[in-house]
Formats: C-alpha cells, structure tokens, sequence
C-alpha cells in the first residue's frame, strides 16, 4: 500500500486526485494525491472542506469549504503549494462545489445568497488573484453542485430546494414546500436555457449531486420525507425531457435515503452513486440505466474516475482501486468527494 508522508514540492509523482480529510489531531486539509495513493503534499483548511474544481490546464486545484463555509483555497498543482484564498461576498456562502470556464481564465461557484433566499452562481477572475466579477441566478434555492456539459456553454445546475441560512447551521427551514429541480444557464450571459422539476411525490428529494454521461446528466439525491418511505435517489435527465428515477426505490434499501457523490468513468458508460451512510456504491450503466453492482465499503463517500472504473476514498482513511485498497490510513478521514486531475 501506498504511504502517506509529506512530499517535497520536488516530488516525481503527478497529480491524479484531489481531496479533503481530516487529519487524526482533528484538523482539516486539502491532499492532492498520485494514481497510486501516495501523497504529493498536503494543506490545512480553515474548517472541513468539501469538493474540488480541476482547472483544464491542470495548473490550480480550488478546494471549497462545506456548506455554509466561506473560503476557498486555491493549490498549485505544478509547485505542489498553497496559491491563495478567497471568499464570497459578506451576504454569500458557498455551497461547496464549482467548475471552470473551457479556458481556465473563469472560476464559477455555487453560493446562497441567504438575505434574499435565492442560489447564485459567483464568477471569478483566475487571472486576477480571483477577485469577484459577477453572478448568475441558479433560478432556484439551495444550488448545490453545478457542471459545465460538453458544449462549453450549459451549465447544469442541481437546486436542491432547500433554504437555509447561516445563522441556523445545517437546519433546513422549508421542508413542507421545497422544490428541487434542475436549471440549464447559459454560462455567457446568465440566461435560462431550460429548466425540470421533480415530481410532486418526489418534492422533498433535496438532488444534490450530479455528473454528466454522454448525453445525459445522473443526479444524487438526499431524501427529506418519511425515513421509512421507498423512494429513488437517483434521477437522470436530458434537456427538454422529464426528469427519470432510476430503478425502483427498493434499489435503494439501506442506503439511509442519502447519496453522496456521483461520478462517471472516463467513457461515460458507467456511473457510480456513493452512499456513504449506507456503506454502499452503487455502480449503474449510462446506456440502459440497469444496476450493474453494488460495493460495500464502510462510509464511502468519495468517487472519480479511474480510466474504466473508479478510485474511491472513505471515512476509514482507505482508498479503494478495483476493490483493492491502495491506501490505509486509520487515522486520517476522507471526506465525502474525491476530484480526478484528468
């Protein structure tokens, strides 16, 4: 198994992934990791972080903190060191998730803005230490995570549907009237391409999560309702089409009606839903929807891909190739995403 020390900024081993953990003296960090599972070098965080935005020229890496956190510390991937950190505006918090422009020259950030309850997409300027230049509406509450589809032009946007605000951490303040649907915006002007909700048996399906699989998105969702009910936790979708469960909510039995992360395999003919309080990994075909396995690891939570397969990290300080553990660690936890450096 690989080892997990300090690397120099010398070090030989490229970039494969990056993640957060939490390290056993109970602090928080950013680790940016090689295919084998050894450590290139690692950062402390404020507080927990949550997911990464790879920049297309592999150059930064910029680790979000966990809803309703406030930083975001950007990596040098090429001088394996911190680059700097930055924040939202004083009425913002981010949600945890961002991607970048096909050009790298823009960073787009899930945000609650919690005085006016609506969800924004911040825009920063990554050739300008990352200041701030503007926004779009998500048009809906409680954007979780947001991806740029294929045509460098659409983001997909998962609103979950829940308000919250920070003066009440982690409460959730409407769950008799959410509305979690998906919006389309067109990234250049901020503009409404398209936008699904869910059915209103599904309205308190908080989607979350999501990750795009040749022409279609697959979306991650955590249930509100009745623990007890038998629901579908994952959804996907086409733009001008309904949104469609995935199997029946039978599939999901022990999966505590929560998924955790989603990702495709580098093909995009398969895709993998974490379900981390579950101790489960559903493995699903991108074509016909059917489920291909289910992996049982103790609190799994992060995926990527890893060429036809996926690379897979969890609380227990293990990751996971091919069912094979690459890495263990118990005294370290990962947290709930791991980002792949394609």
């Amino acid at each position: 198994m690989a080892s997990f020390v300090q690397a120099k900024t010398t070090s030989p081993h490229k970039p494969a992934y990056v993640s957060t953990l939490r390290r056993a003296d109970g602090r928080y960090a950013a680790a940016v990791i090689d295919h084998s599972g050894n450590l290139i070098f690692q950062e402390l965080l404020d507080d927990r972080g949550h997911a990464t935005a790879i920049a297309p020229n592999k150059k930064f890496a910029v680790v979000f903190a966990r809803r309703p956190g406030r930083f975001a510390l950007v990596l040098d991937l090429i001088k394996n060191q911190r680059h700097l950190a930055f924040s939202p505006p004083a009425d913002h918090h981010f949600y945890g998730h961002g991607f970048f422009s096909p050009d790298g020259k823009l960073l787009y950030a899930t945000e609650n803005d919690y005085e006016n309850e609506r969800g924004i997409i911040g825009i920063y300027d990554t050739e300008n230490n990352f200041m701030r230049i503007g926004q779009h509406d998500s048009f809906g509450i409680g954007p979780h995570e947001a991806i740029l589809l294929a045509d460098g032009i659409t983001i997909a946007i998962s609103n979950g549907g829940i308000i919250t605000h920070p003066d009440y951490p982690r409460q959730k303040l409407n769950l008799a009237s959410m509305e979690p649907q998906i919006s389309y915006v067109d990234r250049r002007d901020g503009k409404l391409i398209s936008q699904s909700k869910l059915p209103s048996e599904y309205s308190q399906l908080s989607l979350r999560h999501m990750s795009a699989a040749k022409d279609q998105i697959w979306i991650g969702g955590q249930y509100e309702g009745d623990p007890s009910n038998s629901i579908s936790l994952v959804a996907s979708h086409r733009i001008g089409d309904e949104i469609i469960p995935v199997s029946k909510g039978q599939t999901y039995l022990g999966m505590k009606q929560y998924i955790g992360s989603v990702s495709t395999n580098i093909d995009g003919s398969l895709v993998a839903t974490t379900a981390p309080k579950g101790n489960k990994i559903a493995i699903w075909n991108s074509d016909t929807h059917e489920l291909v396995k289910i992996i049982k690891h103790q609190d799994a939570g992060g995926v990527a891909p890893n060429d036809k397969d996926f690379t897979i990290s969890d609380g227990r300080g293990n990751l996971w190739q091919n069912d094979k553990a690459i890495y263990h660690n118990p005294e370290i936890a990962w947290d709930n995403h791991l980002s792949s450096v394609k």
